[in-house]
Protein backbone atom coordinates (compact mmCIF):
# COMPACT_ATOMS: atom_id res chain seq x y z
CA UNK A 1 0.00 0.00 0.00
CA UNK A 2 1.01 3.63 -0.89
CA UNK A 3 2.70 5.75 2.40
CA UNK A 4 0.03 7.07 3.98
CA UNK A 5 -0.90 10.57 2.93
CA UNK A 6 -0.33 14.31 4.34
CA UNK A 7 -2.97 15.50 5.69
CA UNK A 8 -4.72 18.93 4.30
CA UNK A 9 -3.06 21.24 6.41
CA UNK A 10 -5.36 24.17 6.81
CA UNK A 11 -9.11 22.28 5.70
CA UNK A 12 -11.09 25.67 6.32
CA UNK A 13 -8.51 27.33 4.57
CA UNK A 14 -8.88 24.94 1.86
CA UNK A 15 -12.87 25.20 1.87
CA UNK A 16 -12.68 29.29 1.92
CA UNK A 17 -10.35 28.86 -1.02
CA UNK A 18 -12.40 26.93 -3.30
CA UNK A 19 -15.20 28.86 -2.43
CA UNK A 20 -13.74 32.42 -3.26
CA UNK A 21 -15.09 35.46 -1.84
CA UNK A 22 -16.40 38.58 -4.04
CA UNK A 23 -17.02 41.77 -2.67
CA UNK A 24 -20.31 43.08 -4.33
CA UNK A 25 -21.04 46.63 -2.59
CA UNK A 26 -19.36 48.54 0.28
CA UNK A 27 -20.35 51.34 1.96
CA UNK A 28 -18.78 54.14 4.08
CA UNK A 29 -21.51 56.37 6.01
CA UNK A 30 -20.80 58.75 8.08
CA UNK A 31 -24.79 59.18 10.02
CA UNK A 32 -26.22 61.95 11.82
CA UNK A 33 -28.88 61.13 14.23
CA UNK A 34 -31.85 60.92 13.78
CA UNK A 35 -31.34 58.28 11.13
CA UNK A 36 -31.68 55.26 9.68
CA UNK A 37 -32.03 52.78 6.40
CA UNK A 38 -33.43 49.42 5.33
CA UNK A 39 -30.90 46.83 3.56
CA UNK A 40 -33.40 45.21 1.40
CA UNK A 41 -33.22 40.98 1.12
CA UNK A 42 -30.07 39.92 -1.03
CA UNK A 43 -30.20 36.28 -1.18
CA UNK A 44 -26.89 35.13 -2.11
CA UNK A 45 -25.24 37.76 -0.21
CA UNK A 46 -23.52 38.53 3.24
CA UNK A 47 -23.54 41.39 4.58
CA UNK A 48 -21.54 43.34 7.30
CA UNK A 49 -21.62 46.17 9.48
CA UNK A 50 -18.72 47.87 11.05
CA UNK A 51 -19.35 50.56 13.91
CA UNK A 52 -16.04 53.04 13.83
CA UNK A 53 -17.65 55.49 16.03
CA UNK A 54 -21.04 56.24 17.70
CA UNK A 55 -23.26 53.55 17.60
CA UNK A 56 -26.45 51.56 15.66
CA UNK A 57 -29.74 49.39 16.41
CA UNK A 58 -29.74 46.49 14.15
CA UNK A 59 -33.05 44.52 13.54
CA UNK A 60 -32.86 41.37 11.91
CA UNK A 61 -34.92 38.16 12.11
CA UNK A 62 -37.43 40.44 14.34
CA UNK A 63 -34.66 41.14 16.49
CA UNK A 64 -32.56 44.42 17.45
CA UNK A 65 -29.37 44.13 18.83
CA UNK A 66 -26.92 47.49 19.36
CA UNK A 67 -24.13 47.88 17.95
CA UNK A 68 -21.54 49.87 19.31
CA UNK A 69 -17.85 51.05 18.24
CA UNK A 70 -14.84 48.39 17.40
CA UNK A 71 -17.96 45.52 16.91
CA UNK A 72 -18.86 43.77 13.62
CA UNK A 73 -22.04 42.13 12.53
CA UNK A 74 -22.76 39.54 10.07
CA UNK A 75 -26.26 38.91 8.44
CA UNK A 76 -25.01 35.59 6.15
CA UNK A 77 -28.21 34.44 4.79
CA UNK A 78 -28.75 38.10 2.74
CA UNK A 79 -31.25 38.83 5.06
CA UNK A 80 -33.61 42.19 4.98
CA UNK A 81 -32.96 44.58 8.20
CA UNK A 82 -32.77 47.78 9.49
CA UNK A 83 -30.04 49.75 11.08
CA UNK A 84 -31.13 53.37 12.73
CA UNK A 85 -29.85 55.61 15.68
CA UNK A 86 -33.27 55.49 17.79
CA UNK A 87 -36.21 52.46 17.84
CA UNK A 88 -38.14 55.52 16.41
CA UNK A 89 -36.31 56.71 13.55
CA UNK A 90 -37.27 56.48 9.94
CA UNK A 91 -35.69 53.89 8.18
CA UNK A 92 -36.29 54.60 4.19
CA UNK A 93 -34.38 51.78 1.49
CA UNK A 94 -30.85 52.24 1.14
CA UNK A 95 -31.75 52.71 -2.75
CA UNK A 96 -33.51 55.67 -1.90
CA UNK A 97 -31.11 57.31 -0.41
CA UNK A 98 -28.85 59.55 -2.37
CA UNK A 99 -25.18 58.09 -1.92
CA UNK A 100 -22.05 58.96 -4.35
CA UNK A 101 -20.78 56.42 -6.12
CA UNK A 102 -17.18 56.16 -5.97
CA UNK A 103 -16.70 53.43 -8.20
CA UNK A 104 -18.77 50.81 -9.77
CA UNK A 105 -19.27 49.31 -6.04
CA UNK A 106 -17.92 51.69 -3.37
CA UNK A 107 -20.51 54.67 -2.10
CA UNK A 108 -19.70 57.32 0.64
CA UNK A 109 -23.48 57.96 2.10
CA UNK A 110 -24.13 60.89 4.20
CA UNK A 111 -27.23 60.49 5.72
CA UNK A 112 -29.68 61.36 9.04
CA UNK A 113 -29.71 64.47 11.06
CA UNK A 114 -28.02 67.24 13.18
CA UNK A 115 -27.13 64.99 15.92
CA UNK A 116 -24.36 63.07 17.12
CA UNK A 117 -22.63 61.22 14.57
CA UNK A 118 -21.64 57.67 13.94
CA UNK A 119 -19.13 56.21 10.85
CA UNK A 120 -19.47 52.87 9.67
CA UNK A 121 -18.40 50.77 6.86
CA UNK A 122 -20.89 48.24 5.48
CA UNK A 123 -21.03 45.86 2.50
CA UNK A 124 -22.20 43.31 0.56
CA UNK A 125 -19.78 40.25 -0.63
CA UNK A 126 -21.00 36.69 -2.09
CA UNK A 127 -18.83 33.61 -2.52
CA UNK A 128 -18.38 32.22 -6.08
CA UNK A 129 -18.83 28.90 -6.02
CA UNK A 130 -22.43 27.45 -5.61
CA UNK A 131 -20.96 24.91 -2.91
CA UNK A 132 -20.76 28.20 -0.88
CA UNK A 133 -24.73 27.68 0.02
CA UNK A 134 -23.44 24.01 1.99
CA UNK A 135 -21.29 26.33 3.96
CA UNK A 136 -23.08 29.70 4.75
CA UNK A 137 -26.35 27.47 5.43
CA UNK A 138 -24.69 26.58 8.72
CA UNK A 139 -24.54 30.01 10.14
CA UNK A 140 -26.94 31.31 12.20
CA UNK A 141 -29.09 34.45 11.09
CA UNK A 142 -26.65 37.18 12.57
CA UNK A 143 -22.73 36.73 13.57
CA UNK A 144 -21.71 39.61 16.39
CA UNK A 145 -18.11 39.94 17.01
CA UNK A 146 -17.98 41.98 19.81
CA UNK A 147 -15.17 44.15 21.40
CA UNK A 148 -12.13 42.43 23.18
CA UNK A 149 -9.51 42.94 25.28
CA UNK A 150 -8.03 40.01 24.06
CA UNK A 151 -6.38 41.55 20.95
CA UNK A 152 -7.27 38.99 18.37
CA UNK A 153 -7.25 39.19 14.42
CA UNK A 154 -10.77 40.42 13.92
CA UNK A 155 -10.13 42.79 16.64
CA UNK A 156 -6.94 44.00 14.85
CA UNK A 157 -8.39 44.47 11.22
CA UNK A 158 -11.51 46.41 12.72
CA UNK A 159 -9.17 49.23 14.40
CA UNK A 160 -7.29 48.94 11.06
CA UNK A 161 -10.54 49.85 8.92
CA UNK A 162 -11.55 52.54 11.80
CA UNK A 163 -8.29 54.25 11.51
CA UNK A 164 -8.19 54.29 7.51
CA UNK A 165 -12.19 55.67 8.23
CA UNK A 166 -10.81 58.50 10.72
CA UNK A 167 -7.75 59.54 8.61
CA UNK A 168 -9.01 59.73 5.26
CA UNK A 169 -5.94 59.50 3.14
CA UNK A 170 -5.60 59.30 -0.15
CA UNK A 171 -6.10 55.06 -0.86
CA UNK A 172 -8.46 54.70 2.21
CA UNK A 173 -11.69 53.60 0.15
CA UNK A 174 -9.08 50.42 -1.37
CA UNK A 175 -7.91 49.76 1.55
CA UNK A 176 -11.06 49.51 3.44
CA UNK A 177 -12.37 47.31 0.80
CA UNK A 178 -9.68 44.45 1.29
CA UNK A 179 -9.81 45.07 4.75
CA UNK A 180 -13.33 44.30 5.33
CA UNK A 181 -12.86 41.10 2.83
CA UNK A 182 -10.15 39.80 5.57
CA UNK A 183 -12.56 40.94 8.22
CA UNK A 184 -15.29 38.71 7.04
CA UNK A 185 -13.43 35.60 6.44
CA UNK A 186 -11.84 36.12 9.83
CA UNK A 187 -15.03 36.33 11.15
CA UNK A 188 -16.64 33.30 9.57
CA UNK A 189 -13.73 31.27 9.84
CA UNK A 190 -13.72 31.86 13.71
CA UNK A 191 -17.65 30.94 13.90
CA UNK A 192 -16.55 27.83 12.32
CA UNK A 193 -13.86 27.22 14.04
CA UNK A 194 -15.82 28.07 17.56
CA UNK A 195 -19.21 25.76 16.20
CA UNK A 196 -18.46 22.02 16.31
CA UNK A 197 -21.67 21.53 14.80
CA UNK A 198 -21.57 23.61 12.17
CA UNK A 199 -18.42 21.76 10.64
CA UNK A 200 -20.32 18.55 9.09
CA UNK A 201 -20.27 17.02 5.89
CA UNK A 202 -17.72 17.78 3.11
CA UNK A 203 -16.76 20.53 5.71
CA UNK A 204 -16.13 18.47 8.95
CA UNK A 205 -14.64 15.76 6.48
CA UNK A 206 -11.93 18.01 5.46
CA UNK A 207 -10.30 17.54 8.38
CA UNK A 208 -10.01 13.68 8.13
CA UNK A 209 -6.44 12.59 7.30
CA UNK A 210 -7.27 10.68 4.56
CA UNK A 211 -11.16 11.49 2.98
CA UNK A 212 -9.91 15.07 3.24
CA UNK A 213 -7.02 14.32 0.95
CA UNK A 214 -9.28 12.58 -1.72
CA UNK A 215 -11.59 15.70 -0.91
CA UNK A 216 -9.11 18.28 -1.56
CA UNK A 217 -8.22 16.63 -4.87
CA UNK A 218 -12.12 16.34 -6.54
CA UNK A 219 -12.08 20.10 -5.28
CA UNK A 220 -9.39 21.26 -6.93
CA UNK A 221 -9.67 19.29 -10.45
CA UNK A 222 -13.24 18.26 -10.55
CA UNK A 223 -12.90 18.06 -14.52
CA UNK A 224 -10.34 14.75 -13.77
CA UNK A 225 -11.96 10.88 -14.57
CA UNK A 226 -11.94 9.99 -11.15
CA UNK A 227 -13.71 6.90 -9.88
CA UNK A 228 -13.51 5.45 -6.58
CA UNK A 229 -9.88 2.77 -6.91
CA UNK A 230 -8.67 6.72 -7.70
CA UNK A 231 -9.66 8.24 -4.85
CA UNK A 232 -9.04 5.31 -3.08
CA UNK A 233 -5.62 5.70 -4.13
CA UNK A 234 -5.51 9.01 -3.06
CA UNK A 235 -6.52 8.81 0.24
CA UNK A 236 -3.86 5.42 0.16
CA UNK A 237 -6.97 3.43 1.64
CA UNK A 238 -8.40 0.23 0.35
CA UNK A 239 -11.61 0.70 -2.27
CA UNK A 240 -13.95 -0.66 0.49
CA UNK A 241 -12.76 0.95 3.70
CA UNK A 242 -12.50 4.35 1.61
CA UNK A 243 -15.86 3.91 0.01
CA UNK A 244 -17.55 3.43 3.93
CA UNK A 245 -15.52 5.99 5.35
CA UNK A 246 -16.76 8.69 2.61
CA UNK A 247 -19.90 7.86 2.90
CA UNK A 248 -19.82 7.71 6.85
CA UNK A 249 -17.92 11.07 7.38
CA UNK A 250 -19.29 13.11 4.06
CA UNK A 251 -23.11 11.65 4.43
CA UNK A 252 -23.33 10.34 0.17
CA UNK A 253 -21.29 7.92 -1.80
CA UNK A 254 -18.02 9.57 -3.08
CA UNK A 255 -19.10 9.15 -6.55
CA UNK A 256 -22.15 11.16 -5.77
CA UNK A 257 -20.46 13.47 -4.37
CA UNK A 258 -18.15 13.64 -7.12
CA UNK A 259 -20.79 14.25 -9.80
CA UNK A 260 -22.05 16.99 -7.59
CA UNK A 261 -19.38 19.08 -6.71
CA UNK A 262 -18.72 18.90 -10.86
CA UNK A 263 -21.66 20.15 -11.29
CA UNK A 264 -21.75 22.96 -8.93
CA UNK A 265 -18.32 24.10 -10.57
CA UNK A 266 -20.21 23.67 -14.00
CA UNK A 267 -22.20 25.85 -12.57
CA UNK A 268 -19.57 28.55 -12.02
CA UNK A 269 -17.88 28.34 -15.13
CA UNK A 270 -21.75 28.98 -16.73
CA UNK A 271 -22.93 31.65 -14.99
CA UNK A 272 -19.72 33.74 -15.93
CA UNK A 273 -21.48 33.50 -19.46
CA UNK A 274 -18.49 32.73 -21.72
CA UNK A 275 -18.19 29.33 -21.97
CA UNK A 276 -20.87 27.54 -24.10
CA UNK A 277 -22.58 24.58 -22.67
CA UNK A 278 -20.61 22.43 -25.32
CA UNK A 279 -17.11 23.95 -24.08
CA UNK A 280 -18.35 22.95 -20.53
CA UNK A 281 -19.18 19.71 -21.39
CA UNK A 282 -16.08 18.89 -22.73
CA UNK A 283 -13.94 20.63 -20.32
CA UNK A 284 -15.71 18.25 -17.58
CA UNK A 285 -15.28 15.24 -19.58
CA UNK A 286 -18.84 14.27 -21.23
CA UNK A 287 -18.34 13.00 -24.67
CA UNK A 288 -21.19 14.28 -25.31
CA UNK A 289 -23.10 17.75 -24.50
CA UNK A 290 -26.55 15.87 -24.29
CA UNK A 291 -25.00 13.82 -21.61
CA UNK A 292 -23.71 16.40 -19.63
CA UNK A 293 -27.52 17.72 -19.61
CA UNK A 294 -28.68 15.34 -18.75
CA UNK A 295 -26.47 14.99 -15.53
CA UNK A 296 -26.64 18.66 -14.95
CA UNK A 297 -30.53 18.95 -14.89
CA UNK A 298 -30.60 15.72 -12.43
CA UNK A 299 -28.04 17.35 -10.05
CA UNK A 300 -28.64 20.80 -10.36
CA UNK A 301 -32.84 21.42 -11.04
CA UNK A 302 -32.77 23.28 -14.39
CA UNK A 303 -30.95 22.99 -17.57
CA UNK A 304 -27.48 24.27 -18.35
CA UNK A 305 -28.30 26.05 -21.12
CA UNK A 306 -31.13 28.04 -18.78
CA UNK A 307 -28.25 28.79 -16.43
CA UNK A 308 -26.04 30.52 -18.95
CA UNK A 309 -28.73 32.31 -20.69
CA UNK A 310 -29.80 33.95 -17.37
CA UNK A 311 -25.88 34.99 -16.61
CA UNK A 312 -25.79 36.45 -19.89
CA UNK A 313 -29.10 38.38 -19.28
CA UNK A 314 -27.93 39.42 -15.91
CA UNK A 315 -24.71 40.89 -17.22
CA UNK A 316 -21.10 40.22 -15.05
CA UNK A 317 -22.01 42.23 -11.87
CA UNK A 318 -25.26 43.01 -11.15
CA UNK A 319 -24.37 45.91 -9.14
CA UNK A 320 -27.88 47.46 -10.01
CA UNK A 321 -29.79 45.87 -6.78
CA UNK A 322 -27.35 48.07 -4.77
CA UNK A 323 -25.84 51.05 -6.26
CA UNK A 324 -29.03 53.20 -5.61
CA UNK A 325 -29.14 56.91 -7.00
CA UNK A 326 -26.13 58.64 -7.25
Amino acid sequence: MPAPPFPVADPLGEALHVLRMDGVFYCRSELGEPWGMTLPATPGCLWFHVVTSGGCRLTVDGGEHVLRPGELALVPHGTGHVLRSAPDALAPDIRAIPHAMLDGRYALLRHGGAGPATRMVCGAVRFGHPAARDLVDRLPELIRVEPSPLGDRVQDTLRLIAAEVEDGRPGSDAVITRLADVLVIQAVRGRLERDAGARTGWLGALADDRIGRALAAVHREPERDWTVASLAATAAMSRSAFAARFTELVGEPAMAYVTRWRMQAAVDVLSGGDATVAEVARRFGYRSEAAFTRAFTRVVGEPAGQVRRRATARGPAGLEAFAGPG
